[in-house]
């Protein structure tokens, strides 16, 4: 079973820049989650929330992630990905992309990201 939490817009403020760090910007975060357990297949058979991995769970914890800032979105990329993993044992495989809207680039850019995957 995969969940997928997609377009999660949020304001933040990393980058290698100090202007970056004080004003920030937007990010917006995509996660691919799979989850593969007999607990959750039950669960999904029986129409028990109890057994599966809430998703709402997985939307905090990049939320969490998102507001320490850092210098570059790689490292806020793949904390988002340990966190995840460490927070169920019936999750066996994260991939998340990190994208910065409207990036310093000194010209016009819609995003530029990065995708870490464990």
């Amino acid at each position: 079973m995969i969940i997928e939490l997609e377009n999660i817009e949020l304001y933040a403020r990393h980058g290698c820049y100090d202007l970056e760090k004080v004003v920030g910007g937007r990010f917006r975060v995509d996660a691919e989650v799979e989850v593969c357990s007999p607990a959750t297949d039950r669960a999904a058979e029986e129409d028990n929330v109890c057994g599966l991995v809430n998703y709402l769970d997985l939307v905090a914890i990049v939320e969490e992630q998102m507001a320490i800032t850092s210098n570059t979105i790689e490292h806020v990329a793949l904390r988002i990905v340990q966190a995840m993993k460490a927070h169920s044992e019936a999750i066996t495989r994260v991939k998340v992309r990190v994208s910065k809207l409207a990036p310093p680039t000194g010209g016009k850019m819609e995003r530029v990201s990065v995708v870490v995957e464990r």
